[in-house]
């Protein structure tokens, strides 16, 4: 489990070197980046199917008579509204509104002796972070457990996921809407099954023992059909996508509403941690808006690069890449409140030169990602 200068170790590492993977460390785990190339994985699951393991993210499992108000006292969103077999998107935020992490919660059935039961899927690099600031407002009527380093977790992702998903499960996959979840198996394999994902495409994650992980992947990658894709590619998929990534346009030093996720803010909540800093910033009104670029020349925006308007900088790039998709740089920035409107013409500053820019609305590509 822990490889070189103490990094950790997915279940499936030693699959990726056998698979020509190209290792860069991550999050503080040793993970694949890409494989055959990032513009050919990355088509792969625009147009098909892709297989990418995420076993280094991390499961948090909340159970207990009060384990629907603690959660709900914990995130943005509001989790009592979730039916069990939901799931939904939030932010955990500080007492100063800043973002701790963003996640996913799960709620399972109830359990047969009372009570709910929840899962937390949160960012590897936050994992610890977030264990310590649960821990740190548990109450007495629910209980918390790490279970990150007991379950892996892979993802099929594309226009085809469900073609190729089916026919290794009894689940009928065309019930299971978006943002729902189903415990099923997969190949034979107990696995929690949920349609949720990372890349603008519709496709499923896939939940199981840690021990059972290799046995998936190679179950799955022995039918054909189906690519393995690293890091590289998850990324510029998302960013075409339009998603927020930990680091770039979120972080403890970002709001919701800096982010423009104020979307998973529950207001008609009776409280949760950073609402009330929330609140005075809805009052004062939000300064910064994060946006979509298209770059309109040959310009690669990157991480950092400085946007400028007609009388000077406006804000600062949080990710930028070169779309597979459009052949054409594409960008999330975070900009000055009056340079949000789609259609303004912007500039970014590329490697000391000014290359022309518009806000458009994210995403930059429509996927087959399934709304209902």
């Amino acid at each position: 489990m822990t490889g070189t200068a103490g990094l950790l170790r997915t279940p499936l590492y030693e699959v990726h070197r056998r698979e020509g993977g190209r290792i860069v460390e991550f999050a503080g785990w040793e993970m694949p980046v890409e494989y055959s190339g990032i513009r050919q994985e990355h088509q792969a699951v625009r147009t098909g199917t892709g297989l990418f393991d995420l076993s280094h993210m991390g499961e948090i499992e909340v159970t207990g008579p009060g384990a629907a108000a603690y959660v709900n006292h914990l995130v943005t969103n509001d989790v009592e509204r979730l039916e069990p077999g939901q799931c939904l998107y939030t932010c955990l935020c500080g007492p100063d509104g800043g973002i701790l992490d963003d996640l996913l919660v799960y709620r399972f059935p109830d359990m047969p002796e009372g009570g709910c039961r929840f899962w937390l899927v949160v960012n590897a690099s936050n994992r610890l972070k977030v264990v310590e600031w649960m821990e740190s407002h548990l109450p007495g009527d629910a209980c918390m457990k790490d279970l990150s380093l007991a379950t892996a977790l892979l993802a099929v992702q594309g226009p085809e996921a469900q073609a190729f998903l089916q026919p290794g499960t009894e689940a009928n996959l065309d019930e299971l809407g978006y943002y729902h979840l189903l415990e099923t198996t997969v190949a034979g394999i107990p696995a929690v099954v949920s349609r949720t994902g990372y890349t603008g495409e519709d496709g499923f994650e896939l939940y199981v023992a840690w021990e059972q992980a290799e046995e998936l992947w190679t179950s799955l990658r022995q039918r054909g059909g189906i690519v393995p894709v690293g890091l590289g590619a998850r990324d510029t998929l998302r960013l075409e996508a339009g998603y927020s990534l930990y680091g770039h346009e979120i972080n403890e030093l970002t709001t919701p509403l800096d982010a423009g996720l104020g979307w998973v803010v529950r207001w008609t909540k009776s409280d949760f941690l950073g609402k009330a800093a929330l609140s005075r910033q809805k009052e004062k009104g939000v300064r910064k808006a994060v946006v979509g670029l298209q770059m309109l020349g040959r310009g690669i925006p990157r991480q950092g690069y400085v946007v400028e308007g007609p009388e000077g900088p406006v804000g600062v790039v949080t990710s930028g890449t070169f779309s597979p998709s459009l052949s054409k740089g594409i960008a999330l920035a975070s900009v000055d409140i009056g340079c949000r409107a789609e259609g303004t013409e912007l500039s970014v500053i590329v490697r000391g030169r000014s290359e022309p820019a518009r806000v458009v609305r994210p995403p930059f590509v429509r996927g087959s990602v399934r709304r209902g």
